[in-house]
């Protein structure tokens, strides 16, 4: 039976995702984009399909990973691939780095020189995104994003939806009282964030502030 990976989204995330999955992939694998404004062309040596179309496949083992920065958005996909069978898988870049007891849920995206340390929780869907890392302890939960270069220290929960801009550095907690980015908040490129982020509240700056409408 056919192999079928297919990474929804040919715009910048999942262009720069593919070369990872061709390195993963087993040599029989068919590989595919999903993109439904860019159906019927090739991008980067990769065919591209409608979301239709690849439903419509039923020849092959598919799995899909999704490859939208915004959390919000990757979740509705998600749900629309749940409704139609569709399994997830996450992507892997060979140096990645890995240590102990950490607990990954499906779907996750880890680009080149990301680390995860040890004891640490992450929900489903993460992405982890180029020179990113995760410190011990940390739970992080469903559909969070870290741009390139995030640095999150020890004893951090990040709530569902979080988006952690490029650069960002999050101040370490304590195994007592872990420092807390609330579901939905938005931390923005370069903030230094040294206490905790209210659900749903964007921060900016060196020490991040709530940015001002």
């Amino acid at each position: 039976m056919m192999h079928i990976r297919a990474i929804y989204g040919a715009a910048g995330c999942g262009r720069g995702v593919m070369p990872i999955l061709r390195d993963m992939a087993l040599p029989d694998s068919q590989l595919l984009f999903i993109d439904d404004s860019l159906a019927g062309k090739t991008v980067n040596g990769q065919c591209v399909i409608s979301f239709d179309q690849f439903a419509k496949i039923t020849d092959g083992y598919k799995e899909i990973t999704i490859a939208i920065a915004d959390p919000k958005i990757r979740e509705k996909l998600t749900l629309k691939c749940t409704e139609h069978g569709i399994f997830f898988a996450s992507i892997i870049a060979s140096n990645h780095v890995r240590m102990d007891d950490c607990e990954i849920g499906e779907g996750a995206i880890f680009s080149p020189f990301t680390t995860l340390t040890s004891n640490i929780s992450i929900g489903r869907h993460f992405h982890c995104n180029i020179g990113s890392y995760v410190e011990h302890d940390c739970v992080i939960g469903d559909f969070v994003t870290f741009a390139p270069g995030v640095k999150c220290n020890g004893n951090i929960h990040i709530g569902n939806h979080a988006y952690i801009g490029s650069g960002a550095v999050i101040r370490q907690g304590t195994p007592g009282k872990p420092l807390r980015i609330g579901a939905g908040a938005i931390v923005g490129m370069g903030a230094v964030v040294t206490k905790d982020v209210a659900a749903g509240e964007t921060v900016i700056g060196n020490p991040a502030r709530p940015m001002k409408l």
